[in-house]
C-alpha cells in the first residue's frame, strides 16, 4: 500500500488536488471511504488526498463515511490532516473568500458514526481543544505571508444538513456568539483526535448565513460559485504550507488516549 505523511480532505467544489502518483483503495472496518485515495507529492512530501463527498459529490453531509475516511488516512501512514470546507459566516464582518482557521466546534448533528470506541473498553477522548495547535499556527502564518485574508480562531457550528438553516436558527447561532456554520466539520476532526492524529480545519467563507442582517437566502449554487473563485487561494495556501509540516510533535493530538480509557 502506498504511504503518505500528510492528508488533505476536499470539500464542496474541491475534488482534486495533487497530480496522481498512486491511486489507492483502502478497506476499513467501517466500510469503504468516500473514494479511492490519490497519493502525490507536494514539496517533497507524500500527500494523500480524498474528496469527502466523493468524486462526483454524490455523498450528502450526513452520508459521508467519516470513520472510514479517517481510519484509511491512518492506514496510509498519515499523522497530520488538513480539512478545508465551504462554510457560511455568522458574522457580517467575515468577508467572502476569507479563511477561518477554527479552534472550536459545536456539534448540532445527529445519528452520525462519531466514535471508534463503542466498547467493550470505555474510552473518553477530550475535545476541549479539538484542533491541532501546531497545524493551526502554520496555516495562519502561511496565509498571512501569502496575503490571504485569514482569521486566527473561531467556532464552527456543525448542522446535520442537507438543508440550510432557518432564519430563526441562524439568529440563534449568532446570538450564541459562534462564527461559522458548516455541515461536515463534525465528526471528521474529532475522529482524527480519537486516533491521535493532528487535524486542522480551514473554513472558507462562501456565504453569509440567512440570519445575518441584509443577506439573501443561501443557495448551493452561490456557495459553489464563491468556492470556485477562491479555490486558487486554497491551493496556493496548501502548496505553501505542506512542505513546512514536520513530523507529529508530542502534543495534545499525539497523546489524546493517555488517561482516556476506563
Amino acid at each position: 500500500m502506498a504511504d503518505a505523511e500528510v492528508g488533505v480532505f476536499g470539500g464542496s467544489g474541491f475534488y482534486s488536488f495533487v497530480d496522481v502518483v498512486d491511486e489507492v483503495e483502502v478497506d476499513t472496518p467501517y466500510g469503504k471511504p468516500s473514494a479511492p485515495f490519490v497519493i502525490g507529492e507536494v514539496g517533497g512530501r507524500r500527500v494523500a488526498f480524498l474528496p469527502r463527498h466523493g468524486r462526483a459529490h454524490e455523498l450528502p453531509p450526513a452520508q459521508i463515511p467519516y470513520r472510514a475516511n479517517v481510519w484509511a488516512m491512518r492506514e496510509l501512514g498519515v499523522r497530520r490532516l488538513i480539512g478545508p470546507c465551504a462554510s457560511g459566516a455568522l458574522r457580517p464582518e467575515l468577508e467572502l473568500g476569507a479563511f477561518v482557521v477554527c479552534d472550536q466546534f459545536v456539534d448540532r448533528t445527529w445519528g452520525r458514526g462519531d466514535t471508534f470506541y463503542t466498547g467493550p473498553e470505555t474510552t473518553h477522548v477530550s475535545a476541549a481543544d479539538p484542533y491541532c495547535p501546531d497545524l493551526r499556527a502554520l496555516l495562519v502564518a502561511t496565509a498571512r505571508e501569502l496575503g490571504i485574508p485569514v482569521h486566527d480562531g473561531g467556532t464552527v457550528v456543525v448542522i446535520q444538513g442537507p438543508r440550510f438553516s432557518t432564519r430563526a436558527e441562524s439568529k440563534w447561532f449568532q446570538a450564541m456568539g459562534w462564527d461559522m456554520i458548516n455541515m461536515t466539520a463534525y465528526p471528521e476532526g474529532y475522529l482524527a483526535r480519537e486516533l491521535e492524529l493532528c487535524y486542522a480545519n480551514i473554513s472558507m467563507v462562501t456565504d453569509h448565513d440567512v440570519g445575518v442582517e441584509g443577506t439573501a437566502p443561501v443557495t448551493h449554487e452561490t456557495v459553489l460559485e464563491v468556492f470556485e473563485e477562491n479555490n486558487a487561494k486554497l491551493r496556493e495556501l496548501l502548496f505553501a504550507v505542506i512542505p513546512k509540516i514536520g513530523p507529529q510533535p508530542e502534543d495534545v493530538c499525539a497523546t489524546a488516549l493517555r488517561g482516556a480509557r476506563v
